[in-house]
C-alpha cells in the first residue's frame, strides 16, 4: 500500500514539472524583438482596426441618434413641460390663495366694520333708553316730591294752625291757673297770634 501510494505520488510529481516545462516553452523570449506583439500596438492591423473603428462608431451614432437620443429627446421634453405646468399650476393656485387671502381680509374688515356698527347701534339704543328711564324716574320723583311738598305745606299749615290754638288753650290754661277768670278766650287768641305774627 505504501508502494502504490508513493508512485501516485511521483506520478503527480511528474506531471506537475512537465507542466511547468511546457508553459516555460510557450512563453515568448525576453530577448526577441520580432516576437508577436500585443494586438492593438501591432501596426500591420491598424487599417482594419480603423476600418473597424469607423463602422462600429457608424452603427452606435445611427443607433444614439435614431433610438436613443429622441427617446432621451422625449423624455426631457415630457419633463419640461411637466415641469413648466406644474409651475403654471403653482401659479394659478398662488393666485387663487392670494385672492381667497385678499377676500378674506375684506370679508373681516366688513365684519368688523358691521360688528362696530351694531356695537355703535346697540350702545346708543341702551343710552336712550337709560336716558328716557332716568327722565321718566326724574319726572316720577319731580312729581313724588312736589306731592310731599304739598302734603307737608299742608301739613305745616295745619299744623301751625293747630300751634296758634295750642299756644291760646295753653296760655288760657297757664293763666287760669294763675290768674282765675282774669283773661277770656278772646283776648288770649289775639295776644297769641300777634306775638306769632311778630
Amino acid at each position: 500500500m505504501n508502494g502504490t501510494v508513493s508512485q501516485e505520488r511521483l506520478d503527480k510529481l511528474a506531471e506537475g514539472i512537465m507542466a511547468s516545462e511546457t508553459n516555460t516553452e510557450t512563453q515568448v523570449p525576453q530577448g526577441d524583438p520580432g516576437g508577436a506583439n500585443f494586438p492593438p500596438f501591432d501596426s500591420t492591423s491598424f487599417p482594419s482596426q480603423l476600418l473597424w473603428l469607423a463602422i462600429t462608431f457608424g452603427i452606435f451614432y445611427y443607433l444614439m441618434s435614431k433610438v436613443a437620443l429622441p427617446r432621451i429627446g422625449s423624455v426631457l421634453e415630457d419633463r419640461r413641460d411637466r415641469i413648466e405646468g406644474d409651475l403654471a399650476e403653482a401659479e394659478r393656485l398662488k393666485r387663487e390663495t392670494d385672492e381667497a387671502i385678499a377676500s378674506y381680509e375684506q370679508a373681516l374688515a366688513e365684519a368688523r366694520s358691521k360688528a362696530h356698527g351694531i356695537a355703535q347701534e346697540t350702545r346708543d339704543k341702551l343710552h336712550r333708553s337709560v336716558e328716557d328711564k332716568r327722565a321718566k324716574e326724574e319726572a316720577k320723583l319731580a312729581k313724588q316730591l312736589g306731592e310731599a311738598e304739598e302734603r307737608i305745606a299742608g301739613i305745616k299749615t295745619a299744623a301751625l294752625a293747630q300751634v296758634s290754638d295750642i299756644a291760646s288753650d295753653t296760655a288760657e290754661a297757664v293763666l287760669d291757673s294763675l290768674v282765675a277768670g282774669v283773661a277770656n278766650k278772646d283776648e288770649i287768641a289775639g295776644a297769641v297770634k300777634s306775638t306769632m305774627e311778630g
